[in-house]
């Protein structure tokens, strides 16, 4: 049922005519004839309030009307054809009741379309529209682990109105989701407190309410629930460096590799090295090398800011030692897939691990590189900044100084590309394999 506030006088958007009152029925609905411009209104003699709407394309429909704290309020019912008029009349009788005890249709109808919102809607809503705090759009990647937690974890709820989702709810959909990974289950969680706020801030009821007032995924913090998850401190041992490193150079030297594998080979070389994200590193295009001064720019990395990096001998010698082909320096398995370069270098990490022992995933050259940074003695926050990670707990780093371009840290970029290849020429000297000594 439709409501409206409409106006009685002949001044109102369309012309229509009130005619004279009739008993509604199927044989007097029948009989009316649609007016040539405009609507006409045609009342139930029997039922104040109840009539019918005729349109001049012979559309009709079944309306009940009152005022309410003194304005004028119509429902539509419903069309003739769809219902009856004895349908019609009982329905009537609820919204005229309804109107008499001073419930406004209009509002009634804008209350129910705030807290039938539903869980999909906020979703939509909340990537269409949620910026970060400087104001940026979220990142691809944000917007992709939202939509994977309501396609996955939250599937059950896509269609339920937000503001219907309890606590008890919540309670019992973390403690599943639990039961698979405690680190999915709280990132599903942080994702739907997150979705609960923006739908608390952004849907009210026509007087203001939110339909939100409390977010349900607290209860998972005031009960104590939150199950802690161990984190991760993976890395290549530093007593073991050179025989690790030995294994990544021997594969990228491999004749028997493939163009694809190289490819991934020497991404692992360059994230131990740098410290990049993978992210960062797979997406390297040419353009933004610069071989000559031995630097590499990123835009819009994680922590939303630009910065050009010094790339040390070492690095520099992964890079310029790869095919030019392709406009990114990694480029993908094979042509026309999603993504438009090498997506990630798992197999190849396999492969280095059964030949040595030493499992680790991509973000953990990252924590690896830390380590060697630390074991040359390079202070954290040069350290951070070859990282490109936030400085937020220094005000002076974080606020007075530019770190967009630390091209001058080159220096110890170099101590750490060194550390490598000084621990590969240890252990492959006291392995009885015969290698130049790296330059200091």
């Amino acid at each position: 049922m439709k409501s409206d506030a409409v106006g009685l006088h002949m001044g109102y958007m369309q012309i229509h005519r009130i005619q004279n009152a009739m008993k509604i029925s199927a044989s007097t609905v029948k009989k009316v004839k649609p007016p040539e411009t405009g609507y006409d209104l045609h009342w139930d003699s029997d039922l104040k309030g109840f009539g019918l709407r005729v349109t001049a394309a012979g559309a009709k429909a079944y309306i009940a009307q009152a005022k309410v704290n003194g304005k004028a309020r119509r429902v539509t019912l419903g069309r003739h054809g769809t219902i009856t008029p004895d349908q019609a009349r009982k329905l009537a009788r609820v919204e005229l009741g309804d109107m008499s005890r001073g419930t406004d249709p209009s509002v009634e109808k804008a209350r129910q379309k705030a807290e039938s919102v539903t869980l999909a809607d906020v979703v939509q809503a909340y990537l269409a529209n949620r910026r970060t705090r400087s104001g940026l759009p979220l990142k691809e990647r944000t917007k992709t682990d939202i939509q994977y937690h309501l396609k996955t974890n939250f599937s059950s709820w896509r269609d339920k109105p937000i503001a219907k989702i309890t606590r008890e709810m919540v309670q019992r959909r973390y403690s599943d989701l639990c039961k698979r990974s405690t680190a999915q289950a709280n990132q599903a969680m942080r994702v739907l407190s997150g979705l609960m706020n923006y739908a608390a801030a952004s849907y009210r009821t026509p007087e203001g309410e939110r339909i939100i007032t409390d977010n349900p995924v607290a209860v998972l913090r005031e009960a104590n629930m939150l199950r802690a998850v161990k984190g991760k401190s993976s890395a290549v041992p530093l007593d073991r460096i050179g025989e690790w490193w030995g294994a990544v150079q021997t594969m990228r030297h491999d004749p028997a590799l493939t163009t694809a594998s190289r490819a991934a080979v020497d991404l692992i070389a360059l994230l131990a090295v740098t410290g990049l994200r993978l992210g960062e590193a797979r997406a390297i295009r040419w353009d933004q090398v610069d071989l000559a001064e031995s630097s590499l720019m990123l835009s819009d990395t994680k922590n939303r800011s630009d910065i050009r990096l010094p790339l040390s001998t070492v690095a520099l010698g992964i890079i310029s030692t790869r095919p030019e082909g392709n406009r990114y320096v990694f480029p993908p398995r094979s042509e026309g897939g999603k993504i438009p370069h090498l997506k990630d270098c798992r197999a190849q990490l396999e492969i280095i691990a059964t030949k040595t022992g030493i499992q680790v995933t991509a973000h953990d050259l990252r924590r690896t590189f830390r380590a060697v940074a630390a074991a040359c003695n390079v202070e954290l926050w040069r350290c951070k900044a070859l990282m490109n990670h936030k400085q937020n707990h220094d005000v002076t780093l974080a606020h007075y100084t530019d770190l967009s371009d630390v091209r001058h840290l080159k220096p110890e970029a170099d101590q750490i590309g060194q550390y490598f290849e000084h621990h590969r020429y240890i252990y492959e000297s006291n392995s009885g394999c015969k290698r130049e000594r790296p330059q200091a």
